[in-house]
């Protein structure tokens, strides 16, 4: 790669993280007010028909199963993890329900001064400032010392990553031996043994999402896998988890066009409101088949 290749893509990774910043700054307070403090989708059974009131419940179960499906949730206490990484805060929801639940100690990072900002002052409502923390810092670059977290956590991140293969590179890099890594994010589908790209049509709408919500190039769940197996890492899972959150982009539409939803949004800026109207996009690429709700989860060898 060229000196300027190198230089255009530095630019452009800047780019691309100053709107994920602006974004979420932009974003964050309608969520809150709305939806509370857990910034991603919900787990559902299929098929389910929910109120508004039942989100938040599944904003929650989406952490459980994903404990369950890593083997978290083991009975013997002397098995939880005693140190967390968040990698994608949000406003701290994962961090702080971790925490609580595991009597962890948890820091969490965001590209958002402002999520971080509400993260810290809600952690020290809740009484969790001694356990909880958070800190602008990159996914990309983390402030941390090399194996130092039992659990690496990433709740709807890996998205926003530019460099998949850094990013996963930095999730095992901070992980402790013997360590957990829970990766849950947006993917497209896996590609067929003789396709070589998507199909314009599904290039189109990805494109047109990315350019809402600041996303770059996505992957598929598949080369998550193929990427942790690069690095040896050890029992790794992966399902595709699409039919357990199918009720959560309409919930979100729904909320959007309530009172409260359509004031918020036209006080938020127009950031947010090019990501509302992206939503139906979002409903169509899961109807299509496209979209894909991955988990994925390893182990670091001891």
């Amino acid at each position: 790669m060229s000196v300027e290749q190198k230089a255009a893509g530095k630019e452009e990774e800047g780019k691309l993280q100053k709107g994920i910043a602006e974004f979420y700054d932009e974003s964050s307070g309608i969520w809150e007010n709305i939806w509370g403090d857990h910034m991603h989708h919900g787990f559902y059974d299929p098929d389910s028909t929910v109120s508004v009131s039942d989100h938040r419940a599944a904003q929650i179960r989406m952490i459980q199963e994903s404990l369950r499906f890593a083997s978290l949730l083991s009975e013997n206490p002397s098995k939880w993890p005693k140190s967390i990484v968040d990698v994608g805060c949000g406003i701290g929801g994962s961090s702080r329900y971790l925490a609580k639940k595991f009597g962890a100690t948890s820091v969490g990072i965001t590209l958002s001064p402002v999520q971080a900002q509400r993260a810290n002052s809600l952690a020290a409502a809740q009484g969790l400032a001694d356990k909880v923390s958070f800190e602008v810092a990159d996914a990309l670059k983390q402030p941390f010392p090399d194996g130092k977290f039992d659990l690496v956590w990433s709740m709807e991140s890996g998205e926003h990553m530019p460099d998949k293969a850094k990013f996963v590179g930095e999730l095992a890099r901070v992980a402790a031996p013997g360590g957990t890594i829970i990766i849950v994010t947006w993917c497209h589908r896996d590609l067929g043994p003789d396709e070589q790209s998507l199909l314009p049509w599904e290039q189109d709408l990805l494109k047109k999402i990315c350019d809402s919500y600041y996303l770059p190039a996505w992957c598929s769940i598949s080369d998550y896998v193929k990427l942790l197996e690069s690095l040896s890492l050890q029992d790794i899972k992966s399902a595709d988890w699409s039919p357990f959150v199918a009720p959560f982009w309409p919930a979100v539409i729904r909320t959007a066009l309530t009172w409260n939803g359509l004031t918020s949004l036209l006080r938020s800026g127009l950031k947010t409101i090019k990501g509302a109207l992206a939503m139906p996009l979002m409903i169509k690429g899961y109807k299509k088949d496209l979209i894909k709700f991955g988990i994925i989860t390893c182990r670091k060898p001891e």
